[in-house]
C-alpha cells in the first residue's frame, strides 16, 4: 500500500485536474449555448433554400450553369470539418471514421483530394498519406458567413474549372447535447437526385396507402434567368457550407461539454476512492503505532 504522503499527493493532483475540467465544462457550456442558438436559427432557412435550389435543378437540361452540370466522376474534392483542439470526446473520431470508410470503399479509379478545416483532421489525413490541397486553421470561434467565403469560392471555382467532378463535405450534424451524427453530403453538382430524395411522404385523409410526392413548384423568373439562377446557386451553396460549419461547431462544443462533465465526475469518484484508501492507510498506521506502544509498555513492565 502506498504511503499516506503519496496518497495525499495524488489526491491533490486529482483535485487540481478536476478544477481544470470543471472550468472547461463551464466554458464549453457557455459556447455551446451561443453556437446552438445560431445553428438552430439558420437551420430552417438553409433547408428551405436548398429545397428551392434542388427543385430548380429538376429542369437541369434547361440550365447551363456549371454548378448544375453533372459529369462522369473521376476527381472528388472532399471538405473535412474537424476541430483544432481535442478533449471533445468522439467528435473528431466519428467524422474521421466516416471519411476513412469512404476512402476505403471508394472506386480505385476515382481520385479524392482533401481540404481540411481543423488541425485534427489535417493530422490524420497527412498520416495516411492523402493529398491535401488546402488547410484552414484560423477560423474564428463565432464564425460568420463572410468567414467561409474564401472556402466556398475556392470549391465553386474548382468545380467550375472542371478540376473536380464532385464536391463533398464531411461534417457533424448537431442533434442534441448528447447526440451528434457524422455525415458526408454532396453540395456540388446540384442535381435533381437530391430533389427526389427530399420528397415528402403525404398521408391521405381517406386512410389509403401513403404516397410520396416532391414539392413540384414552378418558379417565374424576371430578367436574365441564367444569371439569376447562377447567382442563386452560388449563394445557396455558400449558405449550405456555412450551415455545415455551424452544425459542426455546435457538435464540437456539446461534445466537449459532455466530455469535461464526465471527466469531472470521474475525478470526483477517484478523489472519493483515494480518500478512502488514505483513511484506511492512516488507520493502519495508528493501529500499528498503538500496538508498538503497547508492546513497549509490556516489555518494560
Amino acid at each position: 500500500m502506498a504511503s499516506t504522503k503519496e496518497i495525499k499527493r495524488r489526491i491533490k493532483s486529482v483535485k487540481s485536474t478536476k478544477k481544470i475540467t470543471k472550468a472547461m465544462e463551464l466554458v464549453a457550456a457557455s459556447k455551446m449555448k451561443r453556437v446552438v442558438s445560431s445553428t438552430l436559427a439558420s437551420r430552417l432557412y438553409a433547408e428551405y433554400s436548398w429545397e428551392i435550389l434542388t427543385s430548380i435543378a429538376k429542369d437541369t437540361e434547361k440550365i447551363t450553369h456549371p454548378l448544375f452540370i453533372e459529369r462522369k466522376v473521376k476527381n472528388i474534392l472532399l471538405l473535412l470539418i474537424t476541430s483544432n483542439r481535442g478533449l471533445c470526446g468522439a467528435y473528431n473520431t466519428q467524422v474521421i471514421k466516416k471519411v476513412l470508410a469512404l476512402l476505403k470503399n471508394g472506386n480505385g479509379n476515382i481520385n479524392i483530394d482533401i481540404v481540411t478545416i481543423g488541425k485534427k483532421g489535417d493530422t490524420m489525413m497527412r498520416r495516411i498519406g492523402k493529398n491535401i490541397i488546402a488547410s484552414f486553421f484560423e477560423l474564428p470561434a463565432n464564425i460568420s458567413i463572410s468567414d467561409i467565403v474564401p472556402i466556398s469560392e475556392f470549391v465553386i471555382n474548382e468545380y467550375s474549372l472542371s478540376h473536380y467532378d464532385k464536391i463533398l463535405v464531411a461534417y457533424t450534424d448537431f442533434i442534441s447535447a448528447l447526440s451528434q451524427k457524422p455525415n458526408i453530403k454532396q453540395v456540388i453538382p446540384i442535381s435533381k437526385t437530391e430533389f427526389t430524395e427530399s420528397a415528402e411522404v403525404r398521408l391521405p385523409q381517406d386512410g389509403s396507402k401513403a404516397s410520396v410526392e416532391g414539392k413540384m413548384t414552378d418558379y417565374l423568373f424576371e430578367g436574365d434567368q441564367e444569371a439569376l439562377i447562377g447567382s442563386l446557386a452560388e449563394k445557396i451553396t455558400r449558405m449550405q457550407i456555412y450551415q455545415m460549419f455551424l452544425e459542426s461547431n455546435a457538435s464540437e462544443q456539446s461534445s466537449r461539454m459532455v466530455a469535461m462533465k464526465n471527466a469531472s465526475e470521474a475525478a470526483g469518484e477517484m478523489i472519493d476512492d483515494l480518500t478512502l484508501v488514505f483513511n484506511k492507510a492512516r488507520q493502519s498506521n495508528i493501529t500499528r503505532e498503538i500496538s508498538e506502544i503497547s508492546a513497549g509498555m509490556a516489555s518494560v513492565s
